[in-house]
């Protein structure tokens, strides 16, 4: 069987290597677990010297992981700078927000070119290999430039913006011919598919995106929520609620979240339906992500003021209508407080995917299912039309959105839900792996 090649920014940490508890590596676990599979990447760790970072090769089962640090300045570079004030908000269509400079730039193509340096010698003939996100846009360029002749694939986990907004990131056109390298272009719904192919055809080059959304491991997720229910973290919820209902939101810290524009919908929602004051609660679990960062500490103050207004203005001394955490929750604990929970608040101004969405399904009970509300502009939309789908700018459409999730009948409840559970058990992580794979092995190598 062919070697699958993973390259990614982060390689899992050892921690996560044989139960992976999220992100990149759930999605990819039976891909990588059926076959010989090297996974390369940053190992996480920052040294000052460049001469003081020896390959680290680490086994686990079928897969070795190889990884090498960075030095400081080019995490600072490659990572913070270029990869997430540059790339991140012009994806998520947050152009304003964008800090180029060129040196970062540089950075950003001197680490690329040290991946592709220290991966080719480990390449085989017959590998292929697959490169995700937008860390490593020009890996694929670099790779061939070595002769590298493996088939390689390329997966955007975040959303693409139209040219009109890419061509504003200098070298855009550059950036995006060095996308030719790759045999296969993944992005994660049609409008970034046609949005990609479109730059592609103002610059010449042919469509190469293709969709293959992505999903998750529900099974997995509805089991961590029925292994919680013993938990005392989840009883001592229950206890404090005192038959209240729940409203869920949990997200990591970050613009492209709607966070604020959230807060601003549960506050009008306070205001225009006042017979819920006292009566619901709604808790927001945000883990800090980039703390450093200016734009996340403007964010971050934004919340604390937004949280200290809603509870301040209509809270009393036994009823606090804001719950605002800013630290992770362990998976299983998540699973039954979304299980739990009567309504989920999801309102990404713009997002790939949100597996959250999908996360919040799975882990429903089928004769008491919570209600999704879901921006329209999160991918999961697409394909999720029995959510309340709302535009996360109108706090209005929110508050409206959370009067009908929490005065909804069961009957339309377990019926939307149903409707969603189709596809969140259709379109899972395994079945994206599998349908990206097939179609990189389709490609013929010289």
């Amino acid at each position: 069987m062919q070697r699958l090649v993973i390259v990614s920014n982060r390689v899992p940490a050892i921690r996560d290597r044989k139960q992976p508890a999220g992100g990149l590596a759930v999605a990819l676990r039976d891909a990588i677990r059926d076959r010989p599979s090297l996974w390369f990447g940053w190992s996480g760790q920052q040294v000052a010297d460049c001469a003081d970072r020896p390959l680290g090769m680490d086994t686990v089962d079928n897969v070795t992981y190889a990884t090498i640090a960075l030095t400081h300045k080019e995490y600072n570079g490659f990572y913070q700078g270029y990869s997430n004030a540059v790339l991140w908000p012009l994806c998520h269509y947050r152009a304003g927000l964008m800090n180029y400079n060129r040196h970062d730039q540089q950075i950003y193509i001197n680490v690329n070119t040290l991946f592709a340096n220290r991966l080719a010698p480990l390449l085989e003939s017959d590998d292929m290999v697959w490169v995700h996100d937008y860390h490593l846009f020009p890996l694929g360029r670099i790779l061939r430039g070595l002769k590298v002749k493996a088939r390689i694939g390329f997966f955007l986990h975040i959303p693409f913006p139209p040219w009109s907004l890419m061509r504003s990131l200098p070298a855009a056109a550059a950036l995006m011919r060095a996308l030719r390298a790759y045999d296969v272009i993944g992005v994660q719904t049609e409008d970034d598919a046609r949005n990609m192919n479109e730059a592609f055809a103002v610059l010449g080059i042919p469509a190469r995106a293709r969709v293959f959304p992505i999903g998750i491991d529900p099974d997995s997720f509805a089991t961590c929520a029925r292994e919680g229910q013993g938990l005392p973290q989840l009883r001592r919820l229950q206890q404090d609620l005192r038959g209240m209902p729940l409203i869920i939101g949990v997200d990591r810290m970050d613009y492209s979240k709607g966070l604020p524009e959230r807060l601003r919908g549960y506050d009008t929602f306070l205001k225009r339906y006042p017979e819920y004051r006292g009566k619901v609660v709604y808790l927001q679990i945000t883990p800090v992500s980039r703390g450093s960062v200016p734009e996340y500490q403007s964010l971050r103050a934004e919340l604390d003021q937004l949280v200290g207004h809603i509870n301040g203005t209509y809270g009393a001394f036994d009823w606090t209508p804001v719950r605002y955490l800013t630290h992770p929750l362990p998976r299983e604990q998540l699973a039954a407080f979304f299980q739990l929970s009567s309504a989920v608040l999801v309102t990404p101004l713009r997002d790939g995917m949100n597996l959250v969405a999908k996360e919040y399904v799975a882990a429903q009970l089928a004769d008491n299912p919570g209600v999704l509300i879901l921006s329209r502009f999160a991918g999961a939309a697409a394909d999720m039309d029995d959510a309340l789908q709302v535009n996360p700018h109108d706090s209005d459409e929110i508050a409206t959105a959370l009067h009908k999730a929490l005065s909804m009948s069961a009957s339309e409840r377990k019926v939307r839900w149903e409707r969603l559970r189709t596809d969140v058990w259709r379109v899972t992580a395994a079945s994206w792996a599998r349908s990206f794979i097939a179609a990189l092995s389709e490609v013929r190598t010289a």
